[in-house]
């Protein structure tokens, strides 16, 4: 188990195509991510950075990265597709940009970065408790810095 561990959590301020009720959905799947960091890690030191839109979390995720003082990073944000490929498009460019920060890095990246089709969709993944992607972002991101801590012999 991680001795000393530390967590932070870009998330977007401003979300691609959403309302008020997603945004505060964005904020509940990072607070999903944060509580159950606590419950996992309870002296962990969890950290959220808030940022414009989904594109700006690849840089803020770099500088953290390079800091070199977190032992995982959770990406969340939600983008929802429209009626050009600009969506798919930002997807993919965030999802290989958080990819490279790690492999660059050497820190473990979760990418909850999440795309959905429609509201209904993005609802029920960041609203709700029986499916929530914070938590499951959160999850991930303790398992994988025991991992590594675990490779790195820490």
């Amino acid at each position: 188990m991680l001795r000393h561990s530390c967590f932070v959590i870009p998330k977007c301020r401003r979300l691609f195509r959403l309302g008020p009720l997603l945004l505060t959905g964005n904020a509940r799947s990072s607070d999903h991510a944060k509580q159950e960091l606590h419950v996992l890690a309870p002296n962990a030191a969890v950290s959220v950075q808030r940022v414009p839109g989904a594109f700006e979390i690849p840089v803020v995720v770099g500088e953290l990265a390079s800091k070199g003082m977190a032992n995982a990073l959770i990406a969340c944000g939600v983008i929802l597709k429209g009626k050009t490929d600009h969506a798919q498009n930002l997807s993919r460019s965030v999802t290989d940009a958080l990819q490279r920060v790690a492999i660059d890095h050497g820190v473990p990246v979760i990418n909850a970065v999440l795309s959905f089709d429609n509201e209904t969709h993005a609802r029920d993944r960041c609203l709700g408790n029986e499916i929530n992607r914070g938590t499951e972002a959160a999850r991930a991101a303790v398992e994988i810095a025991n991992v590594m801590s675990k490779l790195r012999g820490k």
